[in-house]
């Protein structure tokens, strides 16, 4: 019963730790990657929600890679529009169009410098 009551309490004393780290930050992320075309880019932080929401089932949420490859150095392997056109048109078992326009950009973008 104690180690119930602990756990609960960590993860709760985590989920406001968390809650207080984010927010703020991805507005600014936004304003500083300027304007692109008329419609305003995917944050980082957005692109690594985006991440989570869609590929991280494959690809492991610290993209150690689970079904589908690791992309923890993907950016040394391939530029962002290589990364992106896999995104849209798929490879290998993974299906095209999971993300499309600028969240598929975004994703492409933030993975293109992991390297």
């Amino acid at each position: 019963m104690k180690l119930k009551l602990k756990l609960s309490a960590f993860l709760l004393g985590a989920t406001f730790v968390l809650a207080a780290c984010g927010g703020a930050g991805d507005k600014d992320n936004a304003n500083d990657q300027g304007d692109q075309g008329g419609e305003a880019p995917v944050a980082t932080a957005q692109a690594e929600e985006l991440y989570q929401q869609n590929c991280a089932s494959c690809h492991g949420q610290n993209l150690e890679g689970v079904a589908g490859p690791k992309l923890q150095n993907i950016g040394s392997k391939y530029s962002k529009d290589e990364i992106q056109n896999i995104i849209l048109n798929g490879q290998g078992a993974m299906p095209k169009g999971l993300l499309q326009g600028d969240e598929a950009a975004a994703v492409a973008q933030w993975l293109s410098e992991k390297k």
